[in-house]
């Protein structure tokens, strides 16, 4: 079995909320997984889309493989570092405002044993 593997850093989304989309092609074929981003509303899919299409390129260049025989092998949404900012409250106090990253990694797989 061949790996071909693309990652994104540092978008700007909380893992969580990326975790969800992530969720939806885990173990799919390419053309199911690009289906099931395209199609979703939420905004996380939008963003793996990119991170699957360049792996998907990726492993055409490198592997010289087929789309149609490529599979997701292994789809991975860590923490990045944390952005963090103060909103003013009342009575001159503020409130610390976390602004989440997230690091993407989609490793694909062929289909051959």
């Amino acid at each position: 079995m061949q790996f071909a593997k693309a990652i994104t850093k540092y978008v700007r989304i909380s893992p969580r909320k990326a975790r969800y989309a992530a969720d939806l092609i885990r173990g799919l074929t390419v053309e199911n997984a690009t289906l099931q981003l395209m199609y979703s509303k939420l905004r996380g899919g939008r963003l793996i889309k990119k991170t699957l299409d360049s792996a998907v390129a990726n492993a055409e260049t490198l592997l010289d493989a087929r789309r149609e025989t490529l599979k997701v092998h292994e789809v991975r949404v860590d923490p990045g570092p944390i952005l963090r900012r103060a909103k003013a409250r009342s009575r001159g106090s503020s409130v610390p405002v976390n602004k989440r990253t997230s690091h993407f990694t989609i490793v694909l797989t062929t289909g051959e044993k």
